[in-house]
């Protein structure tokens, strides 16, 4: 009987069935962060006049930013084996998002936030690598960028296992969607020569110009937020409207941020509650 089963087993892929599930609750994951908090397509997706251009989703060469320093250009970042990430292997993929070093090892150079990636969870990574990896493959060949500045050796010293924290701690898990996975402290942080100050955490006062005109980056601390009520932060998240109604400006990812889910949300502000 115990062989009849394990034959049965093994022909009707009941190993592999479980597999499968494990295979697609990763997958579901990797997709949920890329296309939510993370926003990988606002700066992956190359934009037209009308927005995101149909067909090329993370296909990369959308300069992200010109500045006397730098211009940077993002990369395809579809399975493509020529012109995107196809032939770099998993490992490859996880140090360059969370170390920024390329299989060659060059640096990738800013604005991607390192300073926050290198806090990203090994499974959250594994899972976005995987989602990655089941993108349809778009041929696009993107601009190189470059550096008019000298960038570090390396943003530090090599990451170990990272886990994230545990949803049930809702501020210790709202600080990791704010800082490593949806980097909003690194536009709302204010920036040094040593990188962001932490010290100021969430203080805002940093500009981003662009088509749009000149955007500041708004004090999200709690002084800042001050009498907001949960429900109109989220409003603003979401859908980029202010509670007086106004219209909030690019870059901030409004298109993805409005998918977060709910719990997410939560935990995000109840984390940005605690920024003094």
């Amino acid at each position: 009987m115990r062989l009849l089963l394990l034959l049965c087993a093994v022909l009707l892929g009941g190993p592999a069935f479980a597999q499968s599930d494990s295979v697609q609750t990763e997958l579901a994951r990797g997709r949920y962060l890329v296309e939510t908090i993370a926003g990988c397509g606002n700066c992956h997706t190359p934009q037209g006049p009308g927005g995101p251009i149909a067909g090329m989703a993370l296909a990369g060469n959308q300069v992200v930013d010109d500045n006397p320093a730098f211009r940077a250009v993002a990369p395809n970042i579809t399975p493509d084996r020529e012109t995107g990430i196809g032939a770099w292997t998993d490992a490859q993929l996880f140090r360059a998002i969370r170390e920024g070093i390329r299989p060659d090892g060059s640096l990738i150079g800013p604005p991607m936030p390192f300073q926050f990636y290198r806090g990203l969870a090994d499974a959250d990574v594994r899972a976005m690598i995987a989602y990655l990896r089941s993108l349809r493959p778009v041929r696009n060949v993107s601009e190189k960028s470059v550096y008019r500045i000298k960038l570090p050796p390396a943003y530090g010293p090599p990451v170990g296992a990272i886990a994230a924290p545990p949803k049930a701690d809702r501020v210790a898990y709202g600080a990791y969607l704010a800082g490593p996975m949806g980097h909003c402290l690194d536009c709302h942080t204010p920036l040094t020569e040593h990188g962001r100050d932490m010290a100021r955490a969430g203080q805002g006062g940093q500009q981003f110009p662009g088509p749009w005109g000149v955007s500041v980056a708004a004090d999200i601390t709690a002084h800042g937020l001050g009498n907001w009520r949960d429900a109109e932060i989220e409003r603003a998240i979401r859908t980029g409207v202010s509670r007086d109604g106004r219209k909030l400006l690019p870059p901030m990812a409004f298109a993805y941020y409005k998918n977060i889910a709910p719990d997410d949300m939560g935990a995000l502000i109840g984390y940005l509650r605690t920024l003094k």
